[in-house]
């Protein structure tokens, strides 16, 4: 039996290990807003977490699946046929995670809280030689997003290359960054370091 778009199988929801391991940039009880939700692997993630999550997604099968799931909130946006229908609203956390559209970048940031996080994960540059997506609207260019946040975020992380995943390789790249005005020291991801 194979999984409707509706009921998405297992797989698909557990989270980005990028986004567990740079989780804890996500204060308690934030208010988080995860773009492109679809079926909404990191919402549950970070409503599990005790989070207060703003899921959106212009896809109102894939959200109708978070109904039941508690600290979950949803909206049906087009971010690509509407205005930025979230003027004004601000959040702790803000989480994308394999989608790009270019003219929504500077309206994330301007919603970002000044202590808050970004966690942003997508597809870059290269990946047209693995498959989809392929299109330059859909890749970000070499260190796009670093560009994106300087002078306006602390980068906590930065990735970007080849990895395997889900049985394919593929190109990303991948940002933890905080606003200007986090406490420091800033916690960095335990890591087993050769002693």
């Amino acid at each position: 039996m194979s999984a409707s778009p509706s009921a998405p199988g297992h797989e698909s929801l557990l989270p980005s290990p990028w986004m567990v391991r740079f989780a804890h940039l996500v204060t308690d009880g934030a208010r988080v807003l995860d773009v492109a939700s679809g079926h909404g692997r990191h919402a549950r993630f970070f409503a599990g977490r005790g989070c207060r999550v703003l899921a959106i997604d212009r896809d109102a099968g894939a959200l109708a699946s978070l109904s039941t799931v508690p600290g979950i909130e949803t909206a049906v946006i087009d971010l690509e046929g509407e205005a930025w229908p979230l003027a004004g609203e601000c959040f702790d956390a803000i989480v994308v995670a394999n989608y790009l559209h270019r003219p929504l970048l500077p309206h994330l940031l301007t919603a970002l809280a000044a202590d808050g996080a970004l966690l942003y994960e997508t597809f870059a540059r290269g990946n047209e030689v693995y498959g989809r997506p392929s299109n330059p609207a859909f890749l970000l260019e070499p260190g796009e997003l670093l560009r994106i946040a300087q002078g306006r975020l602390e980068i906590v992380a930065f990735e970007e290359g080849r990895i395997a995943r889900q049985g394919r390789d593929a190109v990303v790249q991948r940002i933890a960054a905080v606003g200007l005005r986090r406490a420091r020291p800033l916690v960095l991801p335990s890591a087993d370091l050769p002693a």
